[in-house]
């Protein structure tokens, strides 16, 4: 048998010896009195809310992405800093922008994640601003990408998308790629 094969075998055999451990008593057989006095049934436990935690009432570099994400950088070394949150020439003042790396050596070598809350003013000021520095603009089924012009880019997802905000109602996301914006899941 091969290693993986093996490994494949044993995780099947453990689950089956947990999932048969886990399995009630069989009831014992009726006693043959005819006075026998059936007990009452146990109150029912209360339910338990098996639901979803709670988000985070506030927002941190390590609350604004993934849990596996932060976990996934801070396994490799890694911190996470804020700054200042400007898009096209505005101040997100009610967001955050974090910078994921490793500080502890000289690198351009990180991550970066924003989120932000903005007045619908404010989203039209900073696209324009963007679009003015030569982004581009397309609308999309979750809100308006606005990306910037892949022959500047340090950086580019499969796609062919570097940085890239994306403005939904009430608020912009911002990872260093398109395809990054899965990552940041804080929703306010």
């Amino acid at each position: 048998m091969t290693p993986r094969i093996m490994t494949a075998a044993a995780g099947s055999l453990l689950q089956l010896v947990a999932l048969t451990a886990c399995g009630a008593p069989a009831d014992p057989p009726a006693s043959p009195t005819s006075n026998a006095v059936a007990p009452s049934p146990a109150p029912s436990p209360e339910p338990v809310n098996s639901s979803v935690p709670e988000a985070p009432a506030e927002l941190t570099c390590e609350s604004m992405i993934s849990a596996g994400t932060v976990s996934v950088f801070t396994d490799m070394g890694w911190t996470a800093q804020s700054k200042e949150f400007v898009v096209g020439g505005v101040e997100l003042t009610n967001g955050l922008l974090c910078f994921w790396a490793d500080y502890s050596v000289a690198s351009d070598h990180g991550q970066l994640y924003g989120w932000a809350a903005l007045s619908m003013e404010e989203a039209t000021q900073a696209q324009e601003g963007l679009l003015a520095e030569g982004w581009k603009r397309e609308a999309g089924a979750d809100g308006v990408y606005v990306t910037e012009d892949p022959r500047y880019a340090m950086g580019l997802d499969e796609d062919g998308y570097g940085m890239t905000y994306l403005f939904g109602d009430g608020w912009v996301r911002f990872a260093d790629t398109r395809q990054g914006l899965i990552l940041v899941e804080w929703t306010d």
